[in-house]
C-alpha cells in the first residue's frame, strides 16, 4: 500500500464515487470512466449508448448509471 495514501485517504477518490452521473446532449457521447475523474483509468473505456431524453445506462465495469436529462430543466 502506498504510504501518502495509507496516511491520507480522504484525499484520495475511489473508482465509482458516484453511482449516479445526469448527462445533457451536449456530452454525448458519453464514456466511463469519464476524463475529469481522478482515476480515469480504474477500468477499461465504455461507452454509454444514450439517445432520448430519459434513457439511462450502466457501465458494465463499475455499476455507474448514466442518465440523459433535458438540458434546460435538468428533468
Amino acid at each position: 500500500m502506498n504510504p501518502d495514501t495509507a496516511a491520507h485517504p480522504q484525499d484520495y477518490k475511489t473508482g465509482n464515487a458516484v453511482h449516479e452521473v445526469l448527462v445533457t446532449s451536449t456530452d454525448l457521447p458519453v464514456f466511463c470512466p469519464r476524463s475529469d475523474e481522478m482515476l480515469w483509468n480504474a477500468h477499461p473505456r465504455v461507452y454509454i449508448h444514450l439517445e432520448n431524453v430519459g434513457d439511462t445506462g450502466r457501465c458494465i465495469y463499475c455499476s455507474t448509471v448514466y442518465r440523459l436529462v433535458d438540458s434546460e430543466s435538468g428533468v
